[in-house]
């Protein structure tokens, strides 16, 4: 890939987005140059040239769907210039962009067209569950940065507006069929088959009533989560014991042999950790998922000027989600109800989103009680060492904790049993992590908000002598969410929802200078959320037009992020962990005493290798050599995550507006990280009997604590985007990202991992009418290796290279478009994240009638 040949080879086969779309059919667009009448509304709430945007902001239309390789349009956005994409599951994924992402990416906002769909109790979209289809949606904007000066729904990372088509202008039938299989070589399963099938129906009664149907239904089997890498391969090093012979052996996808699952024991004169055996993921998941969407609008046009729009939305999932843990999600239930009255110069919107987690369950928690279910684990350790002691002298050390294990693990219900069937669906229903599995959460987010362009109606006169335009909006949120006793209590009253509300506004004024060359901006937003003081975030752009077509950009803009409602109040029993919400209403009195359980660890570790080197009869003088490793917790109640954010960017066109480019360079400062903390309360605190119930997990009171990391982070990074429309209808494309993480000042390691790659990289070449209604895309994709981390599983995830490709085939007498295609063509199995599963390739053919 060094040699100038192969790059360009690579260029050639690659594929990224053109982002400049049109709504037109891309027959009529093979020779035409890149429009300077593209227009965006993300970037500052009001239709502005794409060129002259004063952020970064990237868009996608119907003709770069359609070109793209990936099976549907979400799946399409991750070749944007900027974006990262993680799949934690074939049914579930995660956009992000400039860094820190996680599987709740909680600093990412999704709308449709201006509406949140994220699920109400994370706080975070669940993948494109709720959103459009590819047959109704007509662009997405992507802003690649902060966006809450103007949105302040904790956007601090990005925004995703996904708008899709009227039924005023796209009209009648529309029905789409994919059929794929993917699992092509894999070693743990045989090849399965996808299919989806979507109708769209629209239909304009008049010049003022119109409604549109949409429903998509999917079914297949989803990429398996089989990493056996060993996440404590050193904890008994001291012993010998390590690899194959390590008894405290915890795989990434295996559960129920993680920290609180294992104990210390003394045997053979050593301290040796003991992992109770657990279960692979494979064993206590049901990887074959069916999602069903749909939505339906009703739109009245009372006026020419003013349409008023009811939207009714609706999921029903089936399928894996990644968070701390993974959960199998059964039964899920996301609806949202949303009534819009927009006019030329106002916008006002309420929607109402509700959540049922149904039969869901958590995958880690079900490994430990399917074990915990046949023996407790004081019974499972005791077995334990009572064999261990019956052979010592028989067997070689490893040898006498494996036959120990068989000898404790003697009724265990193995997987596929009708005794492992039946402990499944019990324990799947019983709503306390300490011994069950279940996820029962009904929550609901109730949403109001209005804008007014003041100077559009009411203020034109002093606009025309001033030249400024002023935009104002309002907005508010409240969560409720419905006590179940294990995920969420209310600390004030049993018989009352949880409840947890912001109310915001913001204030935007842009003004026009020498002659249209120079536009200023300034907003200021104000937020007031429960239990935090009011926060501004201020927004200072300037765009400046050297000529009609090239634009300069620079801004500075602030965000908060305020706590979800599950890092706040979650109040969760999980596997002999307590995990509470950062808020002094849940967690007065935790931080106040307990201790970092990091320290703990190196206390327990110190003092067994020291057992392990000089013997037992000196544990007691170990205990007091090392007390000074246990540190109390210095963390304390949450307060909101801030980011300042500083971005200069180039956008132009050139050679007779065929080639366009677009650079930009950001420079970013985090502070007050949410993040979670363990922290354990000894049951006792005597200084002569504190590192002995330290050395004894059974007797302390074991916590994970939402807190607020005291690391500043800087980070920054730039992207370029090239696109270049040929002659004839050829159309070239490549795009790289950089992103890098600064510096990190006290460095506690409470912040989110970086978990992004150094270097993103696409090409492309494709072209829409080769011949005969026939068209291709070809694309190469790059990630470089980077570091993730996670409560699930710290590591590398190794560079990843991946070819995608497709051919379209139009009848347009009959409105028929058929795509073959697939991704990942040479199917090479990767990861996308740490704790997730192997993505191999995805084959394809789509017909789509409109």
């Amino acid at each position: 890939m060094k040699t100038p040949l192969l790059a360009t080879l690579l260029g050639l086969f690659g594929f990224t987005y053109h982002l400049w779309g049109q709504t037109q059919d891309t027959t009529s667009l093979q020779n035409r140059v890149f429009r300077l009448d593209e227009v965006v509304i993300s970037a500052s709430r009001l239709q502005e040239s794409v060129l002259k945007s004063p952020i970064s902001i990237e868009k996608a239309t119907i003709p770069d769907f359609k070109r793209s390789a990936q099976p549907s349009f979400f799946d399409a956005l991750e070749n944007i210039k900027g974006v990262h994409l993680i799949v934690p599951s074939l049914g579930f994924k995660v956009l992000n962009t400039r860094g820190f992402a996680n599987t709740t990416n909680v600093r990412f906002a999704q709308l449709i067209d201006g509406i949140d769909n994220q699920s109400p109790h994370i706080g975070a979209p669940v993948g494109n569950a709720l959103g459009p289809s590819d047959l109704d949606i007509l662009s997405v904007e992507i802003i690649p940065g902060t966006a809450s000066a103007l949105y302040g729904m904790n956007a601090i990372n990005g925004l995703a507006n996904f708008q899709t088509k009227s039924p005023f202008e796209f009209t009648g039938l529309s029905f789409q069929q994919k059929g794929g299989v993917n699992h092509l070589n894999d070693k743990g399963v045989t090849a399965k088959f996808f299919n989806e099938s979507s109708l769209r129906y629209a239909h304009a009664v008049n010049d003022r009533w119109a409604f549109k149907v949409n429903g998509t239904f999917n079914k297949g089997y989803d990429w398996q989560a089989t990493d056996l890498t060993d996440i404590t391969p050193t904890i008994n090093a001291s012993a010998g014991l390590t690899g194959a012979d390590n008894p405290a052996f915890d795989p990434v996808s295996g559960y129920g042999n993680e920290s609180a699952n294992r104990r210390t024991l003394t045997l053979a004169n050593r301290s040796i950790v003991v992992a109770r055996t657990g279960y692979k993921e494979t064993e206590v998941v049901d990887y074959n998922f069916q999602n069903l969407k749909g939505d339906a609008a009703l739109h009245f046009r009372p006026t020419k000027a003013v349409e008023l729009i009811y939207t009714y939305r609706i999921a029903y999932l089936n399928n894996v989600y990644q968070r701390s843990n993974r959960f199998q999600l059964a039964n899920y239930l996301l609806q949202q109800h949303a009534l819009q009255l927009r006019g030329r110069a106002f916008q006002i919107r309420a929607y109402v989103t509700s959540e049922n987690t149904g039969q869901s369950y958590n995958l880690r928690s079900m490994a430990e009680n399917i074990d915990r279910s046949y023996k407790s684990d004081n019974q499972w350790f005791t077995d334990f060492q009572t064999r261990f002691r019956q052979i010592q002298n028989s067997s070689s050390l490893a040898d006498a904790l494996r036959e120990s294990r068989t000898f404790a693990d003697a009724g265990r219900p193995q997987p596929g049993t009708e005794a492992f069937k039946s402990s499944l669906a019990r324990l799947q229903d019983i709503n306390n992590w300490d011994i069950g599995a279940a996820l029962r959460v009904k929550a609901k987010l109730y949403h109001a908000e209005g804008q007014w362009n003041l100077t559009e109606e009411w203020l034109q006169h002093w606009r025309k002598q001033t030249g400024i335009e002023i935009l104002a909006g309002f907005d508010h949120r409240t969560y409720a969410i419905v006590p179940d006793g294990n995920y969420f209590i209310n600390p004030v009253s049993d018989t009352r929802n949880l409840t947890y509300g912001k109310t915001g506004g913001f204030l935007q004024a842009t003004k026009v200078l020498f002659g249209e060359k120079l536009k200023l901006g300034a907003t200021l937003r104000a937020d007031k959320a429960d239990y935090f003081n009011l926060k501004l975030n201020p927004r200072f752009t300037a765009v400046y037009s050297v000529t009609e077509n090239h634009h300069f950009r620079a801004s500075y803009q602030s965000g908060y992020r305020f706590p979800s409602i599950f890092e706040g109040f979650s109040n969760i029993n999980s596997g002999g962990v307590k995990r509470v919400g950062g808020l002094p209403v849940m967690s007065q009195g935790i931080f106040e005493n307990s201790y970092i359980r990091t320290s703990i660890d190196a206390f327990q570790a110190a003092v067994t290798a020291g057992v392990n080197k000089l013997g037992v009869d000196k544990r007691d003088s170990l205990v007091k050599a090392n007390l000074g490793l246990l540190q109390r917790n210095t963390y304390t109640y949450l307060r909101p995550e801030f980011i300042r954010s500083i971005e200069v960017g180039y956008k132009g066109l050139f050679f007779q507006k065929r080639l366009f480019a677009d650079v930009d360079f950001y420079y970013n400062r985090y502070k007050d990280f949410m993040a979670q903390v363990e922290a354990n309360i000894p049951n006792a605190s005597t200084p002569d009997s504190l590192g002995y119930i330290m050395l004894d997990r059974t007797k302390q009171q074991r916590y994970r604590l939402w807190t607020n990391s005291k690391t500043i982070v800087r980070n920054y990074g730039a992207s370029l985007g090239l696109r270049y429309r040929l002659p004839q209808g050829w159309f070239f494309a490549v795009n790289a990202t950089y992103t890098q993480l600064d510096r990190k000042e006290a460095n506690d390691g409470l912040e989110d991992g970086f978990n992004t790659p150094k270097w993103m990289t696409n090409f492309s070449l494709s072209h829409a009418n080769l011949f005969k209604n026939v068209g291709f895309g070809l694309s190469y994709k790059h990630q470089s290796q980077f570091y993730y981390q996670s409560f699930l599983v710290n590591g590398n995830v190794p560079a990843i290279h991946v070819f995608d490709g497709q051919i379209t085939y139009s009848l347009p007498k009959q409105k028929v478009d058929f795509k073959l295609g697939g991704t990942n063509l040479l199917n090479r199995y990767y990861f996308s994240i740490l704790g997730g599963p192997q993505i191999g390739g995805f084959y394809y053919l789509t017909v789509t009638y409109r």
